[in-house]
C-alpha cells in the first residue's frame, strides 16, 4: 500500500456504506503520513457534496486518520478554542492521491472544554436499515464509539494537551516552504 508523502497534497473523499461518494476535501495538506496514521490540514478548502453543492472550511484543521480505528478527527481552529469532530467510519484507505473512507453518521463533537455530544443517532439508525448494516459492523461501531469516548477523556491522540500545537506548527512550517 502506498502512504501520502510529507508535504503532498491529495483529496479526501468519504463514502457511505452503499458505495455511493458522501462528499470530498479538494485539498489536503499531507503532515505526516505512514501506513497506519495520516495527518493532514487544511483551510479554506473547497468541499463537494454528493448532491453537487459545494462550500468553503471556515477555519484552519488539523484532521487525524487511523487505519486500524473505525473514527476519524477533525480539529477544527477556532478563536475561542480546538472543536473537534469526529466521524464514526471505517478506517481508511490511500488509492490514487486521495484518502478514502466510509462515514457512518455517527459523529462525536467536543468543545474546547472537552466536553462532548454525540450526534445523527437518528441519521444512523435510518441508514443502518436502509443500507442494511450487518451486525458485526454495528458492533464494531459502537465499540468505537466507546474508544472515541475514552480517548477524550484519556486526552489521547488528538486530544493531547500538546498535539494541537505540534501539528500547526508542522502545517505552518510547510507552508513557509512552499512560498
Amino acid at each position: 500500500m502506498s502512504v501520502p508523502t510529507e508535504g503532498e497534497t491529495i483529496q479526501i473523499h468519504s463514502y457511505k456504506h452503499n458505495g455511493k461518494i458522501h462528499r470530498v476535501w479538494q485539498e489536503t495538506m499531507i503532515l505526516k503520513g505512514t501506513r497506519n496514521i495520516v495527518i493532514g490540514a487544511n483551510e479554506r478548502t473547497l468541499v463537494t457534496e454528493s448532491d453537487g453543492r459545494t462550500w468553503l472550511t471556515r477555519e484552519p484543521s488539523i484532521c487525524y486518520f487511523h487505519a486500524e480505528h473505525w473514527f476519524n478527527i477533525i480539529c477544527m481552529l477556532r478563536e475561542d478554542g480546538v472543536y473537534y469532530y469526529c466521524n464514526i467510519s471505517s478506517p481508511f484507505i490511500y488509492d490514487n492521491k486521495s484518502l478514502k473512507y466510509i462515514d457512518y453518521d455517527l459523529d462525536v463533537k467536543v468543545f474546547p472544554d472537552m466536553t462532548y455530544t454525540i450526534l445523527d443517532e437518528d441519521e444512523f439508525e435510518d441508514h443502518k436499515k436502509q443500507m442494511n448494516y450487518p451486525d458485526a459492523i454495528d458492533a464494531i461501531l459502537h465499540r468505537n464509539v466507546e474508544k472515541l469516548i475514552s480517548w477524550i477523556k484519556q486526552r489521547k491522540g488528538p486530544f493531547a494537551s500538546d498535539f494541537i500545537e505540534v501539528w500547526t506548527n508542522r502545517y505552518l512550517f510547510q507552508l513557509r516552504i512552499r512560498e
